[in-house]
């Protein structure tokens, strides 16, 4: 008979196995943010040097 709790490699819970991956979704939020703010900056650099 085999004793569960002298297992050699301890498993992970699945909320440890979550954060193991990279973190995609933040990385997509963060591109789209800095890809708004560089238009933001253009449309605003080009009304303000066109007067």
């Amino acid at each position: 008979m085999q004793d569960n709790m002298t297992q050699t490699t301890p498993q992970k819970s699945a909320d440890e196995q979550k954060n193991d991956g990279p973190k995609f979704g933040r990385l997509l939020v963060v591109l789209i943010f800095a890809v708004m703010l560089i238009v933001v900056i253009t449309l605003a650099s080009e009304a303000y040097y066109t007067n």
